[in-house]
């Protein structure tokens, strides 16, 4: 086990007592107005690599703490082995952090939970509504559906064309269209929508950006879950059929965040997941020609390949330890908050001994870009099928696209999910 520079922990201890002074109660998360500088490098990558102060940290070890806040340690996994232990073991480690969140309970949008920041039973609960509708077998309705709307976004990049930005045009808005028809949605102002689900997962303004971003959406679902009970107007939908089956136990707050979550979930990192993948493909001739022209195995082993080197969720959902528990080698003290690096752990070099790089020859195996365990992304297949669907469309339809300027890529800064802002393409 190691620490950080004394540098760094000298700004955090400073930050911490700040922090102490601002809100005598505890941290408030949401009211963060910065990330300190020491703490960033978990959510920061160098184009599709992560920074090398991630590598260090996991050379000295597959857990090294990362802050100290009001006598509460804050761990950093990386490894491959200790993150599937933490995300496995839900005896030893807790998703319900809500005490984080100061302003929680203000109004019902302000509330935070969900699948991911809630525990068993609660956690069981709302999951068992969710699952039977993202099986394999259930999501083979959504086949047509896909297919059509991949087929009118490459119809629109070629009216578009020669030059367009695929994440405008493509990644964003192949996921926005399959989730809405997925939920039933009516037709919602899309670039509201899609600023609002970036917001939520940007950290440069700190927590008051994702905080506010998660109550506005959050507030539009709940409405919209009220007016459907009193008067019925939603399409046949996911939306619908969970109100129609499960609104006798579930209320307002609690179907809207259900909704959210899949909403969001399924569309903002789809959405980094199907950019990213096109970048690595007009990089990569090799894994171009498997996906265009390959199998459907070899198309799978492919994308496989790019959620584990790409791997858009940078951390998951913070744990804390209920009780004390050591993982690798490190003990760790009830109460501890733990951070997950899955880009990291992805990149394992004990996993993969090419220190991660890229290879879409390679067996697949390693990633955890949908996490591991009971809070695994129940919407796993669902990306899945619209990566298939949208890269070999993509490479078929445009078999010689090319970045067209590579100065005018731009990536996120500082965000839980990570993507391209932009990418200007020729498409032949």
């Amino acid at each position: 086990m190691t620490t950080l520079l004394p540098s760094m922990r000298t700004r955090m201890r400073r930050t911490a007592l700040r922090l102490a002074a601002r809100r005598a109660e505890g941290i408030d998360v949401s009211s963060l107005r910065a990330v300190p500088a020491a703490w960033r490098f978990p959510l920061q990558r160098d184009a599709l690599d992560p920074v090398p102060a991630l590598a260090e940290a996991r050379s000295r070890g597959e857990v090294v703490r990362l802050a100290r806040l009001l006598g509460t340690d804050v761990w950093l996994v990386t490894g491959h082995a200790a993150a599937r232990t933490v995300l496995s073991d839900s005896d030893s480690f807790g998703n319900d952090v809500r005490h984080l969140f100061g302003r929680q309970g203000r109004t019902p949008a302000e509330q935070i939970g969900g699948l991911g920041m809630t525990d068993d039973p609660e956690h069981q609960r709302l999951r068992r509504v969710l699952t039977p509708e993202f099986t394999r077998r259930r999501l083979a309705r959504l086949d047509e559906a896909v297919s059509r709307v991949v087929a009118d976004c490459l119809d629109d990049l070629e009216a578009h064309g020669p030059e367009v930005d695929l994440v405008e045009r493509f990644g964003f808005a192949v996921p926005f269209r399959v989730i809405c028809e997925l939920l039933g949605l009516p037709e919602v102002d899309r670039d509201e929508f899609r600023r609002r689900g970036s917001a939520r997962f940007d950290l440069t303004t700190g927590g008051l950006g994702p905080f506010a971003a998660t109550a506005g959406t959050r507030e539009f679902l709940i409405d919209l879950v009220a007016r459907e009970r009193r008067s019925p107007f939603l399409p046949d939908g996911l939306l619908a059929g969970i109100i129609a089956q499960h609104g006798h136990e579930l209320d307002d707050v609690e179907i809207g965040g259900l909704a959210d979550g899949v909403f969001v979930g399924g569309y903002e990192t789809s959405a980094s997941m199907l950019s990213l993948g096109a970048y690595v493909l007009c990089r990569d001739p090799v894994a171009h020609e498997l996906v265009r022209t390959g199998s459907p195995e070899q198309v799978d082993a492919v994308v496989e390949e790019l959620l584990r080197y790409i791997c858009p969720v940078q951390v998951a959902f913070p744990r804390f330890a209920r009780r004390p528990v050591t993982v690798a080698g490190v003990p760790m003290s009830q109460g501890d908050l733990v951070v997950v690096s899955l880009s990291a752990a992805g990149r394992d070099p004990a996993v993969r001994p090419d220190r991660g790089d890229f290879d879409p020859l390679a067996a697949p195996g390693g990633q955890l870009a949908f996490g591991h365990g009971m809070h695994r992304c129940v919407g796993a297949e669902l990306a899945r099928m619209e990566l298939r669907a949208g890269l070999v469309g993509l490479t078929r339809r445009f078999p010689a696209m090319q970045v067209s300027d590579p100065a005018e890529l731009r990536f996120t800064e500082l965000s839980i999910v990570y993507g391209l802002e932009a990418l200007p393409v020729r498409l032949a």
